[in-house]
């Protein structure tokens, strides 16, 4: 039914085995918190207005969906989250034109889908890249084939219809199986090659319904980028569902983060209202919120202590917790008291020098924590982020700085 590629590589591949997704965003410039502005160039890619939908009549009709309001912008990758059950594969579909619009209003790509000419629709569906919960791929064709039954769809030079396919397989970590048909596909190297159909268009809107695939750090990674590239270069845009509030990256047999979707939208506004991360985007602020970890300290118990290395960065999530510097008189003088949102250890991590003060629970306090390591990443990739630590050092605008800027005065005076 095809030609067959240039060359065809001698198979032999493993199989890999687990892959998260990227949530990011193109086009929205964060000028404050909570305030985002974006480029006016942009257009909206999916626009739902009051959508409904329900299934059957009578006595069986249940209702799925209820008046739902969303839009998604050109360029964004956005991930949606839910219960099984919840109406996202519906929606899914709704939006890719499989389903028809029974109430509210609709529009992907331009086009309103309610009542929808099927010409039009069509139209319409071809410049949307589907991924389906199941691979769906056709057991008689091979990777390669699959490909090209995609592209069939849009008019290509005969060179550019040989070869894409072999670029996309390969970016995709496939180019050892070419010619391999499903049966003789690992379930991850299947749901690559529906990627691959998914994506060997360069569409203006992707969707993927439930992509569980089993895809190793670097696989993972390539397919990331081959989604940023597309949103970048053409404007794409991508909604990515799952049933799991909580997001697990395992990498390479490890657990490497393990975090709820709703867990990291509070810790991340934690992080925003800390004034060294308020000017971060939401994507670095993500990155850190996925990385954090929980601590509990009862009652008299220290947390940090004055004089010791610093090796952590901490904001009290619930609890309070008292600020005390020992003077040079050997006398121990409490600061300030601290309570929920506070945060404090960051001038230690970023001088490199000892702790410039203790703090005590004064109650059951439960803390988020980044590691040193972490934390530096952090700063090393967020340029104003020194800036704002530098501002708020010499501002006195937390505890630390005023226990950092009494060890100063204390030096010069002596």
């Amino acid at each position: 039914m095809s030609e067959q590629p240039p060359e065809s590589p001698d198979p032999s591949a493993t199989g890999p085995t687990a892959a998260p997704f990227l949530h990011a965003a193109k086009g929205a410039d964060k000028i404050s918190p909570g305030v985002t502005q974006r480029d006016t160039q942009l257009q909206p890619s999916i626009v739902i207005d009051r959508v409904s939908h329900s299934y059957g009549t009578g006595d069986t009709c249940k209702q799925v969906l209820f008046e739902n309001e969303l839009t998604l912008w050109s360029g964004e990758i956005v991930i949606m989250t839910g219960p099984s059950g919840s109406g996202k594969t519906t929606l899914l579909t709704l939006i890719g034109g499989l389903r028809s619009v029974q109430e509210g209003s609709l529009r992907v790509l331009g086009k309103e889908m309610k009542g929808l000419a099927p010409a039009v629709l069509e139209s319409v569906r071809s410049k949307v890249g589907f991924v389906f919960q199941a691979h769906d791929l056709f057991d008689s064709l091979t990777a390669y084939q699959t490909m090209q039954l995609a592209m069939q769809l849009h008019p290509y030079a005969d060179e550019e219809f040989r070869t894409r396919p072999i670029r996309m397989l390969t970016e995709l970590g496939l180019e050892e199986r070419v010619h391999y048909k499903p049966e003789n596909l690992s379930g991850g190297q299947r749901q690559r090659g529906a990627i691959g159909r998914a994506l060997i268009n360069q569409p203006q809107l992707i969707l993927a319904d439930e992509p569980t695939a089993a895809l190793d750090k670097d696989l993972g990674r390539n397919v990331v980028n081959l989604l940023q590239k597309l949103a970048k270069e053409h404007g794409s845009t991508t909604l990515i569902v799952t049933h799991d509030n909580r997001i697990v990256n395992m990498v390479d047999g490890h657990v490497v983060s393990d975090v709820d979707v709703q867990e990291s939208l509070a810790v991340g506004q934690l992080l925003q209202s800390c004034d060294v991360f308020k000017n971060s985007a939401p994507q670095l602020l993500a990155t850190i919120s996925g990385a954090m970890k929980r601590e509990r300290f009862e009652a008299g118990q220290s947390i940090i202590r004055q004089g010791e290395a610093g090796d952590k960065f901490y904001i009290i999530r619930a609890g309070r917790g008292d600020v005390s510097k020992q003077q040079e008189d050997g006398a121990v003088r409490s600061l300030v008291k601290l309570g929920s949102g506070a945060y404090f250890g960051e001038l230690a991590l970023i001088d490199d020098t000892p702790r410039a003060a203790t703090v005590t629970a004064m109650e059951p306090t439960e803390l988020l924590v980044l590691g040193k390591a972490r934390f530096l990443e952090a700063v090393q990739s967020n340029s104003d982020l020194v800036k704002q630590l530098r501002k708020a050092y010499f501002g006195s605008c937390s505890w630390g700085v005023m226990a950092g800027w009494m060890v100063k005065r204390s030096r010069r005076g002596r």
